[in-house]
């Protein structure tokens, strides 16, 4: 399975780190070995000092597709999850001025936390109204809504599968709101969608 990952798709998370605002989705990969472990802690990596939470809607692909349109695309997920695409903040920053890939900021060992519970995605009235949000010490520290995507769901399958065949299993991170920050040792992460707790971690 592939983590195919989408940047800047929230206009005020664009604005929160003074990047421009796309023509077209960015996308970015993430590798299998970027997924955290079930029950284990986060591992802040010893080469970043700034290791940031960036929240996110998920989908998981369920059959194989390749230049699949939008009125098609959903037919090809039925789950909805949550996770978190950890970002080595100050290497990602070096490697953008540089003009470099970001895979070592973006796709380290454990930089992807997939929540275990999925969610039918028919128990949502309408998939561009879901709530999540990111609690930090039981604060929360990020809020969004799937309405404020500059691409919706649909439109990103159709996007991406311009370039990527989408297997069974994929997993396509959508993007994450503002509220971005670090993550120090011994932070606990709680993520929800709509008022369900979807996963819950520690950082060490």
């Amino acid at each position: 399975m592939k983590i195919i990952c989408v940047g800047r798709n929230y206009t005020e998370h664009i604005a929160e780190l003074e990047n421009e605002k796309p023509e077209d989705p960015v996308l970015f990969l993430k590798p299998d070995t970027s997924i955290l472990l079930k029950k284990q802690p986060f591992f802040i990596p010893s080469f970043s000092e700034d290791v940031h939470y960036e929240v996110e809607l998920l989908v998981r692909i369920n059959r194989v597709g390749k230049y699949i349109q939008k009125k098609f695309a959903h037919k090809y997920y039925d789950e909805i999850g949550l996770g978190i695409d950890f970002t080595a903040r100050d290497l990602q920053k070096k490697l953008k001025e540089k003009g470099l890939p970001w895979e070592k900021a973006k796709a380290f060992d454990g930089a992807a936390v997939i929540g275990e519970k999925w969610l039918k995605k028919d128990r949502f009235q309408d998939l561009n109204e879901i709530n999540f949000s990111l609690k930090k010490n039981d604060e929360v520290v990020q809020k969004g809504n799937s309405s404020h995507m500059l691409w919706k769901i649909d439109e990103l399958i159709e996007y991406i599968s311009q370039y990527f065949t989408l297997k069974i299993g994929d997993v396509i991170f959508t993007g994450t709101p503002a509220g971005v920050g670090p993550v120090k040792i011994n932070d606990e992460l709680k993520g929800f969608v709509e008022n369900e707790q979807i996963f819950s971690i520690q950082v060490k």
